[in-house]
């Protein structure tokens, strides 16, 4: 993804399932959890929390393995 996204914005990642939709919760500059997995994030290297339109679980990603979503 170029750029950072922001929050609520709709965006696109893959899992193991396939491609999953969502939107931007919030950016991640430190520590945190999501789905049983510890992310390590800095203001440097942030990652961003994503939520699943389809399931509502979060994740955290970094915005290279980001897309923005089509409408």
């Amino acid at each position: 993804m170029k750029g950072n996204p922001k929050p609520g914005e709709k965006v696109t990642w893959n899992t193991s399932q396939g491609e999953t939709r969502g939107k931007v919760v919030r950016k991640v500059t430190g520590t945190a959890h999501a789905a049983g997995h510890e992310a390590k994030a800095s203001p440097a290297s942030p990652q961003f929390e994503v939520k699943s339109s389809k399931t509502g679980k979060k994740a955290i990603h970094k915005a290279s393995a980001l897309k923005r979503a089509g409408s």
